[in-house]
């Protein structure tokens, strides 16, 4: 429509023009990055003061030639040659009238593929459109073409449609009217529709055997005068008016084609494809054994929440220990847990494993196996208490000599130590065995709690597993008892023979401690399991990349390019949007 202020409306388009010139130019740096690009920027809008260009579009039997020769008003001879041979327009031919440029389209729908590529081409480098049909009315792929050109490539509010030969015989103006309406949908009301008759109009001019009244009549039944009129209207607003927004519509379907061309096929396809492929397969590993890591350690937790209960239920009143069978009970209970996680997170890893050899062969690395063992740290060994048993004091300073040595070696003479003890000495004797076979002895011998210099090495059951041993075997001695707490971070509970503590209170405590530590093993179990999974999928990657790497280097150029056209076409359509 025709802006009610011109100088506003040339201001705005110079405005407008100015921002789709700075637009296009950062179209042209993002699509020069790649070669399948790198052809289009040619179509970006560059700067252009040329006359508007009206396109005629349509089918080669509607009459464009005949349109043209009637606006200009080209004698006989001139639109003899103009109509003469068809298909009639085999290239955009472009006539002068009334300051702007009528631009003749190659007929579309007439079987040529050059034609309609032609056509095509035409209407891109168009500032408005006359489309042209007839009053036999227009067939589904030329319905399909007219719709295409307002609404995809945007010229609703740049055209006017042409219903040509409707002067014919057994033509009924307002029905077919009426159809062609219907046809353009909700586009009827924004688009005007001209009924002409080019023939008539070319025919009253040239004649020389008509009277004046007959000319006249036949010149206001052409309608080619209010075709003429409606056509001076769309451009009215001038070059600086109209063409900045058919340019920004033009950048707009130059950006969609650069997206095209990022469609894959081929080799390239098929290469993505894979790599797709195998990235879904290893997810699906990964997540299996995560599931399965998850669980187990809700398992693991719900059991230790369990054991706390059950050993505070087992405190006795009268002196505040937990009798030796509920203890063992437990310890039998927390070292099947222990196992039962081992083996089924274990099992979750050999079977994504298997799953991952069953489609890429044995290529594919075995993860290492899942062990909970103790890197053995350095340990600071306390000066004994003055109260400590003799038995307490000589395990201690067995210790103490062997602590720069070898777990084995402490362990050697924690047992020479424990095998003189008397009746607790057997029962130390076999903790003593126990630290031999599972290299913990250090976390052992400290009993105040205060361990130093890398404890924190265990993996996540060597804590567990070794507190369980403890109170298991050796709940009787009372330096064993005080094992229990530091190793569960459960100071509070150990027996301190100096100071009773209140039945119910020791049985919350033991809960609380038991609640704690079930929090704690199961952030490390799942971090731990975590980084185990972690380290074999970050191989099975490595062993892959031969099948992936190409297909990710293609799909990581094409997100990118595509994220940066995507960002274009966002600011050329709020470009569009700020134009009306």
């Amino acid at each position: 429509m025709t802006d009610s202020n011109p100088v506003d409306a040339s201001e705005s388009g110079e405005d407008l023009s100015a921002r789709v010139r700075a637009l296009s130019a950062r179209a042209e740096s993002v699509l020069n990055t790649h070669a399948r690009t790198r052809g289009l920027t040619a179509s970006l809008p560059h700067a252009d003061t040329s006359p508007l260009r009206i396109a005629l579009l349509g089918p080669y039997s509607a009459g464009k030639s005949m349109l043209i020769a009637a606006l200009l008003r080209l004698p006989q001879a001139a639109v003899n040659e103009l109509v003469d041979a068809a298909p009639k327009t085999q290239e955009p031919t472009p006539y002068e009238w009334s300051g702007v440029t009528l631009v003749d389209l190659p007929g579309t729908l007439s079987g040529n593929t050059e034609h309609s590529g032609a056509a095509r081409r035409g209407v891109r480098g168009a500032d408005a459109l006359m489309i042209v049909t007839t009053s036999e009315l227009p067939g589904e792929a030329e319905t399909r073409a007219i719709l295409q050109a307002l609404d995809a490539d945007r010229f609703a509010d740049r055209s006017v449609v042409v219903i040509n030969k409707m002067n014919a015989e057994n033509s009924d103006r307002d029905v077919i009217i009426d159809e062609i309406r219907k046809r353009l949908g909700t586009f009827a009301n924004r688009v005007p529709i001209v009924p002409t008759d080019a023939r008539d109009y070319v025919d009253a001019a040239n004649d020389p055997d008509l009277t004046p009244a007959h000319r006249e009549l036949l010149v206001a039944e052409s309608g080619v005068d209010a075709l003429a009129a409606e056509l001076r209207r769309i451009i009215a607003p001038g070059v600086s008016g109209v063409r900045p927004k058919a340019q920004a519509y033009e950048l707009l379907r130059v950006l969609a084609d650069a997206e095209e061309k990022w469609v894959l096929d081929g080799e390239e396809l098929g290469a993505t494809e894979t790599a797709k492929e195998v990235e879904e397969s290893i997810s699906q590993a990964k997540e299996g054994v995560l599931s399965t890591l998850e669980r187990e350690g809700d398992v693991v937790a719900s059991k230790l929440n369990a054991a706390g209960s059950k050993l505070a239920a087992g405190v006795s009143e009268k002196d505040g220990v937990v009798a030796v069978d509920v203890a063992r009970a437990v310890h039998k209970e927390l070292e099947r847990a222990s196992a039962e996680f081992d083996a089924k997170f274990s099992s979750s890893v050999r079977t994504a494993f298997d799953a991952l050899v069953a489609e890429y062969g044995t290529g594919v690395p075995e993860p290492e196996a899942w062990v909970n063992d103790l890197d053995a740290p350095e340990t600071t060994i306390d000066a004994p208490a003055d109260d400590e048993s003799p038995l307490a004091r000589g395990v201690r300073e067995a210790a103490a000599k062997a602590a720069k040595a070898s777990a084995r070696t402490m362990a050697e003479l924690i047992g020479k130590v424990a095998a003189g003890g008397g009746e607790r000495g057997g029962e130390a004797s076999d903790i003593a065995n126990w630290l031999n076979r599972n290299r913990v002895s250090q976390k052992l011998l400290d009993p105040r709690g205060r361990m130093t210099n890398g404890v924190g090495k265990f993996k996540p059951w060597g804590q567990g597993k070794a507190a369980d041993k403890v109170v298991g075997a050796a709940v009787k001695a009372q330096w064993a008892l005080a094992v229990m707490g530091p190793l569960l971070d459960m100071t509070s509970v150990v027996q301190d023979q100096r100071k009773w503590m209140a039945i119910s209170k020791r049985r919350k405590t033991i809960r609380d401690g038991f609640d704690e530590e079930a929090r704690g093993q199961r952030t490390s179990l799942i971090d731990a399991g975590r980084r185990h999974l972690s380290e074999w999928i970050t191989e099975v990657e490595q062993s892959l990349s031969g099948l992936t790497k190409r297909g990710t280097e293609i799909s990581a150029e094409r997100e990118t390019a595509l994220e940066a056209i995507k960002s274009l076409r966002d600011a050329a359509e709020r470009l569009v949007g700020s134009a009306g």
